[in-house]
Formats: structure tokens, sequence, C-alpha cells
């Protein structure tokens, strides 16, 4: 293309007579015409991109927000009424409110990232931790009373009371081979009992 038929087709375009084509074209689409719809985004795509710059910034933003008003334009062509104002002003309508939306959404999402409080929360889910807790407990207890009473007890004084097995052998007063049998008997039971791999 010469330099002089380029300056003519940017002089065409900038000029009203492409507003009034696309205005057909955009009758076109509604009724499901591709290359009207192809036309269309070739006269306001440039235009479309700009208003969603200049809204959003973000260039990426923008091209997806484009993205987006050229899918509603295709879906909804069909509803624009060229006695109600121009091709242009409609997408650019569009347009215009996509990228609003987009700012307004972006900025709720950021709002509400900054309002949690990602600092003092647990690292880990308290209710399940305690339930898990709670029925393991309640599972030991259940599997200490399945022990004998000799073997209870001296398990008792040892792991929760803390004492040695010379300490509960004299506690108990008895010897303290007997309380190391007892106690390994009693552990072993329980292992069992809870399912915890020898």
């Amino acid at each position: 293309m010469t330099r002089s038929a380029a300056h003519l087709r940017l002089a065409d375009a900038s000029s009203d007579e492409p507003a009034a084509d696309a205005g057909q074209l955009l009758v076109r689409v509604g009724r499901g015409d591709e290359q009207a719809f192809a036309a269309v985004y070739d006269l306001l795509g440039a235009s479309v991109y700009g208003l969603a710059r200049r809204v959003v910034r973000d260039p990426a933003r923008a091209e997806e927000i484009a993205q987006e008003v050229f899918i509603q334009v295709w879906q909804s062509a069909a509803r624009f009424d060229p006695a109600r104002g121009s091709a242009k002003g409609w997408v650019m309508t569009l347009a215009h409110r996509r990228a609003v939306d987009a700012v307004r959404h972006d900025q709720a999402a950021t709002n509400r990232e900054n309002s949690y409080d990602w600092s003092n929360g647990p690292d880990y889910d308290e209710v399940e931790e305690t339930v898990s807790m709670t029925l393991e407990h309640e599972q030991v207890r259940r599997c200490l009373e399945g022990l004998t009473e000799l073997q209870r007890e001296a398990v008792n004084l040892a792991y929760y009371n803390g004492h040695t097995y010379a300490e509960v052998a004299e506690v108990l007063d008895a010897n303290p081979a007997t309380i190391k049998t007892r106690i390994r008997d009693g552990l072993v039971r329980l292992r069992d009992c809870i399912g915890v791999p020898a």
C-alpha cells in the first residue's frame, strides 16, 4: 500500500462515514454475520482497547477486557438500535462499563485480601485438632479399661504421674522386675488396642 493510500484510509477511518458503516455492520452482526463482526472489530478494536487501557492501566487486563467486550458485542448485537445512537457509542459504552466493573472487582478483591489478617491466623485447623485429640484420649481411656487392675495401676503411675520403675515399685510395694513386666505387658495390650504397629 502506498503512503498516499494509507493516508487516505486513515482519513476515511476518522470520518463520520465509517461510524455509519459500523452501525450497518452491527445490525448484520446481530443477524450472525461473521464477516461483519470482523469488520466491526477492525474498526473499533483499537478504540476499545485504548479505553480499557486508560481505565485499568494494565495492558494485559485491558486486552482481556477488550476480548470480553467483543464477545458481548457478538452475543448482544441484536439489541443494538441505530435509532438510539451510534454503533461506536454503543460499543464504547459496553467497553467502559466492562472496564469500570473490572476495576471495581479488582479493588474489592484487594480490599478483601487486605482486610483479612493473615498474620495471626492459626497454622492448622484448631477444631479438627481438638476433635482428633479428644477422640484419641477417648480411645486410650477405653483401652486402659481393658488392662488388668495391676497393669492399669502400674501404667498410670509410670506414664501419667511420671514415676520411674523403681518409684512405681516402691509405691506399689512390689519387686521392680514385676513392675517392669506389668508395665511392658500393659503397653503391649494398649498398643494392640489402639492399633499402633509394633
